[in-house]
């Protein structure tokens, strides 16, 4: 059975996909990005390893590659590698198992909302940017 009114929109529908999977980002990699200092020293107090460095990536991640998945740029592998980076943030910036309620509750939802973004990056890596992107030109 074919949906055509999803086969029909499918490049406007990955394209909100992008949109809408990275904007959190966009808005987080900025506020790192402004405030840095302050995201190292979070990430120091999480026992980030060399947490100067973390934040960095954290920024170029969040900020500038988050803007390029929008654009579609190099789509699949950033997707990816985006993929691979938010399980690591989940691991690092909510260990739930390791808490007490409510703290545990607050990242357990963390955690696993992390692990759902994931599963949306996953499927942007296989499926592409569709044709309103960078790649599809």
């Amino acid at each position: 059975m074919r949906y055509t009114l999803f086969d029909n929109q499918r490049d406007v529908i990955i394209l909100l996909a992008r949109i809408l999977l990275m904007i959190l980002f966009v808005m987080s990699g900025w506020s790192k990005l402004t405030g840095f200092e302050g995201t190292v020293n979070y990430l120091a107090s999480l026992g980030a390893p060399m947490p100067v460095v973390a934040a960095a990536v954290a920024v170029v991640m969040e900020f500038f590659v988050a803007i390029v998945l929008i654009v579609g740029f190099f789509t699949r592998p950033l997707a990816f590698l985006f993929a691979l980076f938010v399980v690591g943030t989940a691991l690092i910036g909510h260990p739930f198992w390791n808490m007490v309620d409510p703290e545990r509750a607050a990242n357990s939802v963390q955690f696993f909302k992390n692990l759902s973004i994931c599963g949306g990056l996953l499927l942007l890596a296989v499926t592409g940017a569709g044709r309103f992107s960078v790649d599809g030109r």
